[in-house]
């Protein structure tokens, strides 16, 4: 089982439910639209932040990696990155991608949830 998180570029929705509709609209066009879109530079540079906290599963040989799927840049599309996460390691993982996001002026929100993170 994986924990799944959105982050992206823009201007922070005001509530839980135009977030909800701003990733829906977002995951249509770059992750589920036949156009594919290189990460943005805010979002390689996001990626690169996890990654240097823990390494990508790809690279993951003590099974430490807390990230479901690799390359994790992989997972990024224009200005949108979703991507899931290990449930054993989510609550960790989770609240410093969302911090992360929020240093950088980046969107985060929480696909289980349907709620925007701090």
């Amino acid at each position: 089982m994986s924990y799944d998180l959105a982050v992206w570029e823009g201007e922070r929705p005001p509530d839980d439910r135009a977030a909800g509709r701003t990733f829906s609209d977002l995951y249509n066009r770059y992750i589920d639209g036949e156009a594919e879109a290189p990460p943005s530079e805010r979002i390689a540079t996001y990626v690169a932040v996890l990654l240097e906290r823990w390494c990508d599963v790809t690279e993951d040989e003590e099974d430490a990696s807390p990230w479901s799927t690799g390359p994790l840049i992989d997972e990024a599309s224009g200005p949108l990155i979703y991507f899931a996460m290990r449930w054993s390691m989510a609550e960790e993982v989770s609240a410093y991608a969302a911090a992360v996001a929020d240093a950088m002026g980046l969107v985060c929100f929480d696909v289980q949830q349907d709620r925007l993170r701090p």
